[in-house]
C-alpha cells in the first residue's frame, strides 16, 4: 500500500500523553480540543487528516460526512461502538482500534467481580461502613471447583480463563471463531450454548454487541441455566438482556450480576443498580493507568506505522490493505486501477457497468486478490459522478450501484509475474482486458480480444482506439493527430490483421476532442495514467 499521508491529527478525548507525544515525533501535526458538542465537532473535523478517540466522541455519519479530509479514526480502546463504521467505509475512511489495549485490565476487572460475587464483598463493605457486623448474612460460596462459562473466547476471554483456573475453577466456552483446538491448549472446553448454558455456576460475557450477540442472555436462556447462576458482562451493554436479567434476579434463576457496562450509560434507570445481588460499576474496564497509556501508545504506533508503510493493525474496515505493504503490492495495485481505468475509458458510452468479473492468475497473485478487486474497481469507478472511490470503499460503492462483482483465481500456466483478466458488462456490452507487471512496470497485453505485438505500458496520455486493419492506418492517424498539434510518442498494434481491432497510442497531449477520429475509427478512448 502506498502511504497514507497523515500531516494533522484532532484528539477529541482525554488520552495518554504519549499519544500525542509519539505523533508529533514523527511529524504529525497535533491538536487536542476535549467535550466538544456534535455541531463544534463537525465544525472542526474538516481541517483533520485524523482523529482519535476513545469511547464518548460519537463519530457519527453527520461528523464522518462533514469531514473532507479525514483518511483515518483511531479509537484507543477496544471496541468501536462510537464510531459510524459503515458510513466512515463509504468515505473510504479508515477505522482503527487497539483491541489488546485494555485486554489485561479488562481481564482483573471480570475476575474481581466474578471473586466479589462469589463472597458478596461489596455489600459486605457497605454493611461495615453503616455501622453494622453481620456475618451471617454474607454467606458467600468458594469458586474452587466451579464451572465457569466464558462467551467470547478472544483476547480478554483466554485472559479470564486463565485466571480463574488459578482458583481451581473448571473453564467451559464458546466461541464461533476460535478453534476448539486453540482454546483447548489453555484449559477451556468449547461447546455450543445449548450445552453450555446448564453446566454453568457463573457466566461471563466477551463478545462485541452485534446483531447475533444483542440479548444473548435473555429469558429463555437464563431458563436453561443452573437455579442461582451468577453473571458478570465487561464487555458491552446490551448482551444481557437488562430486563430479563432483572425478573431472573428477583426470581432467583440468577443470584447476583456482576456488571460494568449497560445498555443506557449512565443508566437513567435503577432498577438492576440499585438491586442487593448487583455489584456494579461506571464503565471501569479500561479505566487503568497501564490500559490508558498502553492505548494511547498503541493507537498512535499504530498510526505511524501505517503512514510510514510499515503494516496495518487494529483496522476494522479495511482488512484488504492488510497484504499491501510490499513493493509488489504497490505494483499490483497500479496494474488494477490501471486496467479498471482503461475498460472505464472504453466503455464511457455504454454505462452503467452491470457485472464485472476479475481473474487473477499465476502465484504471485493468490494472495492479491482481495485487493486487486478492489483496484480494479478504483479504476472503473473513478471520476463517476458523486464517486471517490479507494481500496477500503470500493466493493461498497460497487454493490450501492447495483454493479456485481465476482472474482476468482485460476494456478499459473506459466505467464511472468501472474496475470489479470477483467470483463465488464455495460449496456448489454462486454469489454475485456488483461495485462501484468513487467520490469516493475503495468501493462496491458489484450484488449477485447485484440493481443498487442508489444505489450502497452499503462502510464501518460494513452489513446485506444478500434478501427479495421489496414496499412494506411498509422499514416493517417498520425496526420490526423498533426492536425490536431498531436505527437505520436508510440504506437500499439494488435498481433491480428484481420477484423475490427484496437489500436493503443502513446501521444504527446490528450486529443481535444474524440470525434476528430471519427472518420477512421469505430470506438475511441483516451486516458491519462
Amino acid at each position: 500500500m502506498a502511504p497514507i499521508s497523515i500531516r494533522t491529527v484532532l484528539i477529541s478525548e482525554s488520552v495518554d500523553p504519549r499519544c500525542r507525544a509519539i505523533l508529533q515525533e514523527n511529524g504529525i501535526q497535533v491538536t487536542e480540543k476535549q467535550n466538544m458538542k456534535k455541531d463544534e465537532l463537525i465544525a472542526e473535523i474538516k481541517d483533520y487528516d485524523g482523529l482519535v478517540v476513545r469511547s464518548a466522541t460519537k463519530v457519527t455519519a453527520d461528523v464522518i460526512n462533514a469531514a473532507s479530509n479525514l483518511k483515518i479514526i483511531g479509537r484507543a480502546g477496544t471496541g468501536v461502538d462510537n464510531v459510524d463504521v459503515n458510513a466512515a467505509t463509504k468515505k473510504g475512511i479508515i477505522v482503527m482500534n487497539t483491541p489488546s489495549g485494555n485486554t489485561i485490565s479488562a481481564a482483573e476487572l471480570t475476575c474481581a467481580l466474578l471473586m466479589s460475587l462469589s463472597r458478596n464483598v461489596p455489600q459486605a463493605t457497605m454493611s461495615m461502613k453503616a455501622g453494622n457486623w453481620d456475618r451471617k448474612k454474607f454467606m458467600g460460596a468458594e469458586l474452587y471447583g466451579k464451572v465457569l462459562g466464558i462467551v467470547g473466547l478472544g483476547r480478554i476471554g483466554k485472559e479470564v480463563a486463565s485466571r480463574m483456573q488459578s482458583f481451581g475453577m473448571k473453564t467451559i466456552g464458546y466461541d464461533p471463531i476460535t478453534p476448539p483446538e486453540v482454546s483447548a491448549s489453555w484449559g477451556v472446553e468449547q461447546m455450543p450454548l445449548e450445552s453450555l448454558w446448564p453446566q454453568c455456576d457463573y457466566i461471563t460475557v466477551h463478545t462485541p454487541l452485534m446483531p447475533s450477540t444483542a440479548g444473548l442472555l435473555n429469558d429463555e436462556t437464563f431458563a436453561k441455566c443452573k437455579k442461582g447462576v451468577k453473571v458478570v458482562n465487561c464487555a458491552r451493554g446490551g448482551i444481557i438482556d437488562e430486563d430479563a436479567l432483572l425478573r431472573a434476579l428477583e426470581s432467583g434463576q440468577c443470584g447476583g450480576a456482576g456488571l460494568d457496562v449497560f445498555v443506557e450509560e449512565p443508566p437513567k434507570n435503577r432498577s438492576l443498580v440499585d438491586h442487593p445481588n448487583v455489584i456494579s460499576c461506571p464503565h471501569l474496564g479500561a479505566s487503568t493507568k497501564e490500559a490508558q497509556a498502553r492505548c494511547g501508545e498503541d493507537i498512535a504506533l499504530q498510526i505511524v506505522d501505517m503512514v510510514k508503510g510499515k503494516n496495518l493493525f487494529g483496522a476494522v474496515n479495511a482488512q484488504v490493505l492488510a497484504s499491501t505493504f510490499c513493493q509488489e503490492s504497490h505494483q499490483l495495485i497500479k496494474l488494477g486501477e490501471a486496467i479498471g481505468a482503461v475498460l472505464q475509458s472504453c466503455s464511457a458510452s455504454k454505462k452503467p457497468f452491470s457485472h464485472v468479473q476479475i481473474t487473477t492468475q499465476g502465484d504471485c497473485m493468490k494472495s492479491s486478490t482481495g485487493y486487486m478487486t478492489s483496484a480494479v474497481l478504483v479504476g472503473l469507478l473513478n471520476n463517476e459522478s458523486g464517486c471517490c472511490p479507494n481500496l477500503i470503499n470500493a466493493v461498497s460503492l460497487a454493490k450501492e450501484s447495483g454493479i456485481t462483482v465476482n472474482q476468482t483465481h485460476c494456478v499459473s500456466d506459466g505467464a511472468a509475474g501472474g496475470l489479470c483478466q477483467v470483463e465488464i458488462t455495460a449496456s448489454g456490452c462486454s469489454y475485456k482486458a488483461s495485462g501484468s507487471v513487467q520490469g516493475g512496470v503495468p501493462v496491458v497485453l489484450e484488449l477485447s480480444n485484440s493481443r498487442f505485438r508489444q505489450p502497452v505500458a499503462l502510464n501518460g496520455n494513452l489513446l485506444f482506439f478500434k478501427a479495421s486493419a489496414s496499412p494506411q492506418l498509422l499514416s493517417s492517424v498520425a496526420g490526423l493527430l498533426a492536425t490536431e498539434g498531436v505527437e505520436i510518442e508510440s504506437f500499439s498494434a494488435p498481433a491480428d490483421r484481420t477484423g475490427d481491432l484496437w489500436y493503443c497510442v502513446g501521444v504527446s497531449s490528450p486529443l481535444r476532442d474524440l470525434s476528430a477520429l471519427k472518420s477512421l475509427a469505430k470506438e475511441t478512448a483516451q486516458l491519462t495514467i
